[in-house]
């Protein structure tokens, strides 16, 4: 009764106080998002662990292992900032990318990852040089990046070129842009199952339906039988599209914002 009590008598709660919760959830969200599939899990688990012992000991006066606990945690938080110094500084680089730090130059950073990938595009298909690129849009494509070789590299004209050029050790597999970035290479995506779809189509066209499918990504595929150049968006296929014509679908479609959600992993390769 004296717990009720004491609760029915504390102070009523304020916007600000709501705006703090939100904050502080906030702020742990993205922690967890941040160090989710990371090493930095097992240490998170391991101090959580110190700290319920800690509070532990205290309660029940156990002397001895506070003394310990207190003397020891100085070393923990040093040795913590020395063994995940590659994850904090990725921590600190993703935060300079938000969103809100690049809202005024997003528009001239998206032409110019959308000229990039145009050119690439048309040079390839000159060449009849067979490749797949899927572009993230707001929900993420992690299970697939992680299925092939990571890069997180500056998107390129260039390396997207010299990716799939068949002696190319990635060539064999696609590659997931995210943003201005080049996520990673040589990416295992799902085949389509739908069976209205042409058997004329390969198994890149598949797998680019198929990703589609699952979400919201957008593919360019270069034949390596024709040398055209197809746009896919939700499942749907787009053959035979000129330079400009590709340009203009891509500014049309990547104007929507990313937020990095991510889906299922997938587990087909293709040719």
């Amino acid at each position: 009764m004296s717990f009720l009590t004491e609760l029915l008598q504390r102070p009523p709660i304020t916007w600000w106080d709501i705006l703090d919760i939100v904050v502080v959830s906030v702020l742990i969200y993205e922690l967890l998002k941040l160090i989710r599939g990371t090493r930095a899990v097992q240490l998170a688990v391991g101090i959580a662990s110190i700290v319920g012992l800690f509070y532990f000991s205290r309660y029940f006066q156990l002397e001895t292992l506070n003394w310990l606990i207190r003397n020891f945690i100085g070393y923990v938080v040093f040795a913590t900032i020395v063994l995940l110094q590659a994850d904090i500084r990725r921590a600190l680089v993703h935060l300079g990318r938000a969103r809100i730090f690049r809202r005024l130059d997003r528009k001239g950073s998206d032409d110019e990852t959308i000229e990039e990938l145009v050119v690439a595009a048309s040079s390839l298909a000159s060449k009849k040089i067979g490749a797949i690129i899927v572009i993230e849009r707001s929900i993420g494509l992690r299970n697939y990046i992680e299925s092939g070789i990571a890069l997180d590299a500056r998107l390129t004209y260039d390396l997207l070129v010299s990716i799939f050029q068949p002696g190319s050790p990635l060539h064999d597999g696609a590659v997931i842009v995210q943003g201005d970035r080049v996520a990673a290479a040589a990416c295992f995506l799902p085949l389509t199952v739908n069976p209205r779809i042409s058997r004329e189509l390969g198994s890149r066209h598949r797998a680019a339906i198929g990703v589609t499918e699952e979400n919201d990504a957008v593919a360019i595929v270069v034949s390596e039988e024709t040398g055209r150049m197809s746009l896919v968006e939700d499942g749907d296929l787009e053959h035979g599209l000129d330079v400009d014509r590709l340009r203009t679908r891509l500014r049309t479609l990547l104007r929507i914002r990313r937020n990095g959600a991510d889906r299922r992993e997938a587990g087909y390769s293709f040719g």
